[in-house]
């Protein structure tokens, strides 16, 4: 057709007539080679080369630059076509597929996205298309963030595109893997009101409803998963109702078009290049006529490719809409403002990761911080308690020392609770490791001291009662002062551990950061839980070692709570309620430290269990240690001296041991006296009766006995 209306034309190339000498390669480029060398080597002598597919276009303009001949193709996309060193020769019609990749960036300008995935076919084409297109989103300010190709199965890139959360999606790839790509889309939910895709153009309308053997999803299932696509196409009309140089409107061109092929153009093969190749034989009689004539709006860039406007398209309802033309010699957007969204608005390019951390329970922390400040309230008391009533000599039996430091360190237990619940609702980042110190060192030197106290008496009761009794004989004699230093060797070993803890591995504020959650009402939105903790770098190495040294005294202490349980004496009058103390006080701490590290990500479980074994445990104590000294300490003298008339208090060799205190030796001088003076009495009495005295006698002196 465009060679009779060059011919008919006087005006060009008069005496001169264009002839096509034609040959089907069906883009094959070894059948291409085979039909160029027959062209070139026979008569008559051709002037111009045009082949039509990017591939046979390729092998053709490389080879026809060794003859100087022009190569004109009116089907050729590849942008690998542009290189002007390769194909100096080479012009086109059909515009390169890179002028897609200028409307596309205006399109994600115009709807502020920033983040682009794209997933391709593994051929050239595409393959140098996308290279433009990253090109260009990076001299916009854009980003390709998600790349992905395939060779002939889509399904791996597609779930890889799902799995990296990509929103906006650029697919380069023909028709049957088109097909393929969306049926995967389907399967994978990767389609909707959060996802927008980007296709080429110059599909068929009906691609979607072809049925291929190749997929195993539904037409409906297709139709569902293309729904609200865009697509960018090379305009090969005229939009404009203007005349060209054939003196043609384009509507004018498809009639006389259609009305020569005589059937359905969706039937024809190369319908939608017909524009393209008509231009390109005019554009060649126009060269070879020497005419400044334009042709309408076809025009070349410097690498010899069609510069031309490119029509957006939209599915909307299963059918394509035009929403907008895009003129990239122009750079001018004409926009239609029908475009339709399935969440009623351009999806966002990205989910929208919004921070938020996971702060304890108010509630909880206020409840066991009552129930601690009650705790230490009760051991202000005792330790109060033990100073006022220290002369008394059940008191003083006790070690009231070591009870008082009993008192301190459940004092500093229950302080611990404070900055235990204490978190980023409460203080900052910068305050947080300062908190993590108070956290170890109240909890480090109150164990020490509470149970370090109590482990003390234990192990001197048993020391001293389960050895050989001549050996035993030799230790009755008890030195305050080693208890002290013990429990003093005790506190000390933790405050050189925590001093070279702090030193040279600090504790730290460090975020655990947990599954992203999305919520219901948004979809462009997730939530990303965090949590915050006191850490170091080598952290699991020093608590092995806390935790190691801790354990064995507990372990330790059970066993001599156990071995004592049967021991009575009178130099550590409590030891048995230490024992009760200390079995609680292990039970506890041996089930709580391994529970509260497994719950260390549920920070609601690990406070309750953390902080309510220092308040139970710290409760038990005082309450086992102190509470009989208060119910007792007003009966001590009543109860001494009806010990001592009914004969019941024994010898200090048998049952009681020094103390080096002023007032247990007075009192037991005391004993002595009234023992010696109630068997001067029971000599007296007998006496009396051998004489036969008098009841009245007897009765006074019987009264003076009692």
């Amino acid at each position: 057709m465009a060679l009779e209306d060059v011919n008919s034309r006087r005006d060009i190339l008069p005496d001169y007539e264009l002839r096509l000498i034609h040959h089907d390669s069906k883009c094959d480029p070894g059948q291409a080679t085979k039909y160029l060398y027959e062209l070139l080597y026979n008569d008559p002598i051709k002037i111009i080369l045009m082949p039509g597919c990017s591939s046979v276009s390729t092998l053709v303009a490389e080879a026809a630059r060794m003859w100087n001949l022009i190569v004109l193709s009116y089907g050729s996309s590849s942008p690998a076509l542009s290189n002007r060193q390769r194909f100096p020769t080479f012009f086109r019609t059909h515009p390169s597929a890179t002028l897609h990749n200028p409307t596309r960036v205006q399109l994600f300008k115009k709807w502020g996205w920033t983040k682009i995935a794209t997933i391709q076919q593994t051929t050239e084409v595409f393959t140098s298309t996308l290279d433009d297109l990253d090109q260009r989103v990076k001299e916009a300010g854009l980003e390709i963030t998600f790349r992905q190709s395939f060779f002939s199965d889509p399904a791996a890139p597609v779930r890889n595109l799902k799995r990296q959360d990509a929103r906006i999606i650029v697919g380069l790839f023909y028709e049957t893997e088109a097909r393929k790509v969306f049926c995967e889309v389907y399967k994978e939910k990767l389609y909707g009101k959060k996802y927008v895709w980007f296709l080429i153009g110059w599909y068929a309308d009906n691609w979607f409803r072809i049925k291929d053997p190749a997929i195993n999803c539904t037409e409906a299932e297709m139709a569902e998963a293309v729904e609200g696509h865009v697509t960018t196409e090379i305009v090969m009309l005229n939009p404009e109702n203007t005349r060209s140089i054939s003196n043609m409107t384009s509507q004018e061109f498809i009639e006389k078009l259609q009305k020569r092929l005589g059937k359905n153009p969706e039937e024809t093969g190369g319908f939608q290049e017909a524009p393209l190749a008509y231009d390109a034989i005019w554009a060649l009689a126009l060269a070879l006529n020497k005419t400044s004539a334009e042709l309408g709006h076809v025009v070349f860039d410097a690498s010899g490719s069609r510069m031309a406007w490119t029509l957006i398209e939209q599915l909307q309802g299963g059918v394509y809409k035009k929403i907008g033309y895009y003129d990239s010699t122009k750079d001018n957007l004409s926009w239609y403002n029908n475009d339709k969204w399935i969440g009623g608005a351009p999806p966002a390019d990205y989910t929208k990761v919004i921070t938020t951390f996971r702060f304890l329970s108010q509630k909880l922390f206020i409840s066991v911080s009552v129930l601690a400040s009650l705790g230490i309230l009760l051991a202000i008391i005792c330790l109060a308690f033990n100073i006022y009533n220290g002369h008394v000599r059940y008191i003083q039996n006790s070690q009231p020392y070591l009870n008082n430091m009993t008192a301190v360190g459940c004092t500093l237990a229950l302080a611990a609770v404070f900055p235990l619940g204490l978190d980023g609702y409460h203080i900052g980042p910068g305050l947080f490791p300062f908190v993590c110190q108070a956290r170890l060192w109240l909890l480090g030197l109150g164990f020490s001291l509470a149970y370090g106290s109590m482990f003390t008496k234990i192990w001197w009761v048993h020391t001293v009662f389960t050895k050989k009794e001549e050996k035993k004989e030799k230790r009755k004699t008890l030195e305050p002062w080693k208890l002290y230093a013990t429990v003093g060797l005790l506190v000390g070993l933790d405050v050189v551990t925590l001093v070279v803890w702090q030193i040279v591995d600090p504790l730290h504020r460090t975020i655990e950061e947990f599954t992203k959650e999305e919520p219901k009402t948004d979809t462009d939105v997730s939530i990303l839980p965090q949590l915050e903790h006191c850490s170091s770098t080598k952290m699991n190495t020093w608590l092995g070692i806390f935790y190691g040294f801790k354990g064995l005294l507990l372990l330790l202490g059970i066993f001599l709570a156990y071995e004592t349980k049967s021991v009575s004496t009178e130099k550590i009058n409590d030891h048995r309620a230490v024992g009760m103390a200390i079995y609680n006080v292990a039970v506890l701490c041996l089930i709580t430290a391994p529970v509260t590290m497994i719950l260390n990500s549920q920070q609601d479980a690990a406070f309750a269990f953390a902080s309510l074994a220092v308040v139970f445990s710290s409760y038990i104590t005082l309450v086992v240690l102190f509470v009989p000294k208060v119910t007792t300490e007003t009966g001590v003298v009543a109860a001494m001296r009806r010990l001592i008339t009914r004969g019941e208090w024994q010898s200090e060799q048998q049952d009681t041991m020094k103390t080096g205190s002023s007032t247990n030796n007075n009192e037991e001088e005391k004993s002595r006296l009234l023992e010696k003076e109630n068997r001067e009495l029971e000599k007296i009495i007998a006496e009396a009766d051998k004489l036969g005295r008098g009841n009245c006698d007897g009765s006074r002196v019987h009264l003076l006995y009692k």
